[in-house]
């Protein structure tokens, strides 16, 4: 840099971006670094896929933001190129019923959607797997954030039609992935015994980056992500402590990355300051929330609105406001209780009330504010 001001500063048709999708979620990087003993693992348990067999069952965990989708994504990529090969992955955030997930597998084998009503899941898969015998596929499945299967109570159903398919369609070969973030879901626990007894995976776990492979993996995104000089160590050092802080999850990382340029650019820099980082930071911390307030359905997040008007008051005072809201009864609200209480948002716990007995006390795990917020 220079010591004339001007030259610090972006003309309108600037841009410190060199390639802004780099910092995008869905973005499969180039280069996927400390995960090749995973990698290998999937690789086994995939690789009789190729060769024409059921491949081997996998059930991969680990923390949020810790590479499970990238891994698929770039292993599906790969296995897409074998004419005898249908990957898919379904995300069960948005997909999280039996029915969601098949009707997402005929999308898949026949490349186009099937009929919004009048088709019956026993069609609906009789159809798939046809598809797969007389085209002489095999379909791996990916179930990622099967967890929210799980929150549904879908979870032993949707894998126990994907794992007999064979017995009901001679010759459907059919391989399941099943990804969590969720660590205190025990999923073999939470199946029923009539999947537990075919269901036996290989288990891949996907450890929490340490601070000095979150320096590297980010380092990499700026790289392909900005242009030279735009941002120097002192910064990417503050960047990848600020994601450490977030449970090692990159997602917030790479979001923090763009938001922080984005910053920058607005301050019509060209370099990314640490003054920009802690501005961005305040939002790129909530990615956690803002993905698992997005899967949520209207009634789910008219109890969390209620919840966070109501913080600190007794489960039976938000229940009223909820109902007065909504006019759902008392045995929905329980439900969606439990799902939010299971995937973080809020924290239920028993306590004794004096003269009342025991009653839940609900408390959000985030600001309200912030919560608020995102779902406007």
């Amino acid at each position: 840099m220079t010591n004339d001001p001007e030259d610090d500063l972006l003309s309108w048709d600037e841009s410190i971006f060199r390639d802004e999708r780099v910092f995008e979620v869905d973005y499969v990087p180039e280069t996927f670094r400390h995960r090749e003993t995973q990698m290998q693992s999937l690789k086994y348990a995939l690789k009789p896929a190729v060769r024409g067999s059921r491949p081997l069952n996998v059930m991969a965990q680990g923390p949020p933001g810790t590479g499970k989708t990238t891994a698929i994504n770039i292993l599906f990529d790969e296995l897409r190129t074998r004419t005898n090969v249908n990957a898919t992955r379904i995300n069960c955030q948005v997909n999280s019923t039996r029915y969601a997930v098949f009707s997402q597998l005929f999308q898949s084998v026949f490349e186009y959607e099937p009929p919004s009503s009048g088709i019956s899941f026993k069609k609906l898969f009789s159809q798939v797997t046809d598809h797969l015998v007389t085209d002489d596929e095999v379909l791996v499945v990916a179930l990622d954030d099967v967890n929210y299967l799980f929150y549904e109570s879908e979870a032993s159903d949707t894998l126990y039609s994907l794992l007999r398919a064979h017995e009901d369609r001679g010759g459907a070969r059919i391989g399941v992935i099943v990804i969590s973030s969720d660590l205190d879901l025990d999923m073999m626990a939470e199946l029923d015994g009539r999947v537990q007894s075919v269901f036996r995976p290989e288990d891949i776990y996907f450890p929490t980056y340490d601070e000095s492979e979150i320096v590297d993996i980010l380092a990499e995104r700026a790289k392909r992500g900005f242009h030279d000089d735009v941002l120097d160590t002192t910064v990417l050092d503050r960047v990848a402590s600020l994601t450490a802080a977030q449970g090692g999850d990159l997602r917030v990382g790479i979001d923090l990355l763009r938001r922080s340029g984005m910053h920058a650019e607005m301050r019509a820099s060209t370099s990314v300051e640490v003054e920009d980082v802690e501005e961005a930071y305040e939002k790129s911390k909530y990615v956690h929330l803002s993905r698992r307030l997005g899967g949520l359905s209207r009634s789910e997040t008219e109890l969390v609105a209620v919840i966070a008007e109501h913080e600190g008051e007794q489960a039976g005072e938000v229940y009223e406001a909820f109902h007065d809201r909504t006019g759902l009864g008392y045995t929905r609200y329980a439900e969606i209780i439990t799902k939010l209480d299971q995937l973080g948002i809020i924290d239920a716990t028993y306590t004794d009330v004096e003269g009342r007995g025991r009653s839940r006390e609900l408390s959000l795990n985030y600001d309200a504010r912030a919560v608020l917020d995102r779902l406007d």
